[in-house]
């Protein structure tokens, strides 16, 4: 092994192992025991809130978290609408999985699609009236559980540092 190359497992930094024992992998800069537990932390808490959140938009809304997010875009557009690319882009979906869930929310009578004028080959999704107040009436709990999920475990000295944290990791994500 050559100066600064470990193998997985060295130092106990996330390292990992193969049937016969650590793996060697080359040169990584491996996580040190701080930069595990925050990696780990945030692996663990991302897919807790988002799972209580959508537990618990299901068990009163009878929706998903996933339909919840589509509605807050489409409320949040000018006109209540957006392109299906455009939504896609904010959801992180391919086109086949924002036109399914477009669609599953159109059974509903939730969004309706419209072909768009200037564009015969673009669709927009549009948020409708009856959808509006669904999402109206699922906000109050939902930011409730917003709250006592992630909100009320943040000291008020640290909500600027860790939203500002946020939105730098979110924006390089969008690089």
């Amino acid at each position: 092994m050559t100066a600064g190359t470990r193998t997985a497992g060295a130092g106990g930094a996330g390292g990992v192992r193969g049937a016969g024992g650590p793996l060697d992998v080359g040169d990584v800069a491996w996580l040190d025991a701080d930069e595990m537990r925050l990696w780990r932390a945030f692996v663990e808490v991302s897919g807790r809130v988002i799972h209580a959140l959508d537990a618990s938009l299901k068990a009163d809304d009878d929706m998903g978290f996933d339909d919840y997010e589509v509605l807050v875009h489409l409320s949040e557009a000018d006109d209540r609408r957006l392109r299906m690319t455009e939504l896609g882009d904010r959801l992180l979906h391919s086109p086949s999985k924002v036109s399914q869930r477009v669609d599953r929310l159109a059974r509903r009578g939730w969004v309706l699609r419209e072909k768009c004028e200037d564009d015969g080959r673009g669709t927009y999704a549009v948020l409708t009236d009856h959808g509006l107040e669904v999402l109206a009436a699922a906000a109050p709990r939902h930011v409730a559980d917003v709250r006592r999920l992630l909100l009320d475990h943040v000291r008020p000295e640290e909500s600027d540092a860790f939203a500002d944290v946020l939105v730098r990791v979110a924006a390089a994500g969008r690089d």
